[in-house]
């Protein structure tokens, strides 16, 4: 199986370095479980209305570090509610990575992302030439491709798909 190419607008681009994803819906909001309103909340302090623009498919766009602090899922969780697709960074926190790819939410390390992209322009990730291509700007820009254990997770889903796979393709052998 290969992963589908992303595609959609970039819906937001995160400008700090170091860029804590607990600002999506605000710290005092972490708690929240509901995803409907954990939707509305993002990005709600910086564009009350930022949840009417984004459409399915719309991506994130991040700087060096995305994701550095606590690994808190709720922010993510209401981005997906949303329909965003996935995150494109220069870099991610560790942890940050490794929580978003066992969740099955695809992450891209882009070096020169910032300087490639404007807000609203429509880009693609092609997983197989580890091409992200500006379908507005009509440029492309390599991307580091997936380890094969992360490929496998996004493609089973999350962690949850992935160990279920590999006990069936176990009990096979």
């Amino acid at each position: 199986m290969a992963l589908a190419n992303l595609k959609g607008r970039v819906a937001w681009i995160f400008e700090d370095e170091d860029f804590d994803v607990d600002q999506i819906v605000g710290v005092k909001n972490i708690k929240i479980k509901d995803p409907k309103e954990l939707a509305r909340l993002c990005m709600a302090a910086e564009e009350p209305d930022f949840a009417q623009k984004v459409r399915p498919g719309d991506l994130l766009v991040g700087n060096h570090n995305f994701g550095y602090g606590h690994p808190h899922y709720p922010p993510m969780i209401g981005m997906r509610q949303l329909g965003i697709a996935g995150v494109i960074a220069e870099s991610f926190s560790p942890g940050y990575w490794r929580g978003e790819i066992a969740m099955g939410f695809p992450q891209v390390a882009c070096p020169g992302i910032m300087g490639a992209v404007n807000r609203w322009d429509e880009i693609e990730v092609d997983w197989d030439s580890a091409t992200l291509r500006n379908l507005t700007q009509g440029t492309e820009l390599p991307f580091e491709p997936l380890s094969d254990g992360d490929q496998q997770m996004l493609e089973a889903g999350g962690i949850v798909g992935y160990l279920h796979a590999r006990d069936k393709e176990e009990a096979a052998t």
